[in-house]
């Protein structure tokens, strides 16, 4: 039998800047994407999405109509600036509003994943408190995500509470609900002291996205791909294995730089070639 393509997308940030999305879309299919991850960050601008007009979903789901590049999952960091774990109320009830507001919004545009940051609190020093509520806060959720029958996935962070994927499936123990499942980031599993195989495959039957960048020990973001330490032909053939045959999300956050759309060609060519070697099926 013919072996399929895995899916392969792009981060937002990865992306020009802008809210056109029919330009983002038709961009990314030109690329060969199979699909974009919306960025949902602590900033205003983007956390403004939450309320956007009938209209405004409306004109994102004709994007994807006219490009037949989806939007299938969003980036949720905004619980940085509002998180779920805070001993402010105030605080916290914005952190679950939020959370109310893009599960709607998921279901409105076609999302079917939200991938979670797995911070109890960032900006504030954690302790057993904030971790208690943060348990309460992603149980609240995800009762809320199953009536609407959208995803919430908890990826591997560049922060101590969720570092590994055995710490994440610790909380689906805990949580014990099919609509929260595991979003493992490779480089971050690799950036800290892991056995990363070990983790990716005590993922199986839990993982259904998977972020792929580069990362030295210590640094999370904006490492070159093929300048850090990830073993990425050992992850891929780890996760195939595995039997993960879903998709792969190459992020970064090039939407500043000169070119955007060159740093782009070269980290996804530069990812496909180990995709490839690891005996994964692509589009060339």
């Amino acid at each position: 039998m013919l072996q399929k393509a895995v899916p392969l997308g792009i981060y937002e940030k990865a992306l020009p800047q802008g809210d056109d999305w029919l330009a983002k879309l038709t961009l990314a299919a030109e690329l060969g994407f199979d699909f974009v991850e919306m960025s949902l960050d602590e900033s205003d601008s983007r956390l403004a999405r939450l309320d956007w007009s009938p209209e405004q979903r409306m004109a994102l789901v004709s994007a994807v109509a006219k490009t037949s590049v989806r939007v299938p999952s969003m980036c949720l960091s905004a619980h940085r600036r509002f998180p779920l774990g805070a001993e402010d109320d105030e605080t916290r009830n914005q952190g679950l509003e939020i959370m109310r507001k893009a599960i709607r919004l998921a279901q409105d545009v076609g999302i079917r994943v939200i991938q979670l940051a797995g911070y109890d609190v960032y900006y504030k020093q954690a302790n057993d408190n904030t971790r208690e509520r943060f348990r309460h806060g992603l149980k609240e959720s995800v009762e809320m995500a199953s009536r609407a029958q959208v995803t919430l996935a908890m990826e591997i962070m560049d922060y101590p509470l969720m570092n590994s994927i055995s710490k994440a499936l610790g909380y689906a123990h805990y949580l014990n609900n099919p609509w929260f499942q595991l979003y493992p980031d490779i480089g971050n599993l690799s950036a800290w002291d892991n056995d990363v195989q070990m983790e990716l495959a005590s993922g199986a039957g839990h993982i259904v996205a998977v972020h792929v960048k580069d990362t030295k020990p210590g640094i999370f973001k904006n490492v070159p791909f093929g300048e850090g330490i990830v073993d990425f032909e050992r992850c891929f053939s780890t996760l195939r294995k595995s039997g993960y045959q879903g998709p792969y999300l190459i992020e970064m956050w090039s939407e500043t730089a000169s070119n955007p759309t060159k740093e782009v060609i070269i980290a996804r060519d530069w990812v496909k070639q180990r995709m490839h070697n690891a005996g994964l099926a692509i589009e060339v």
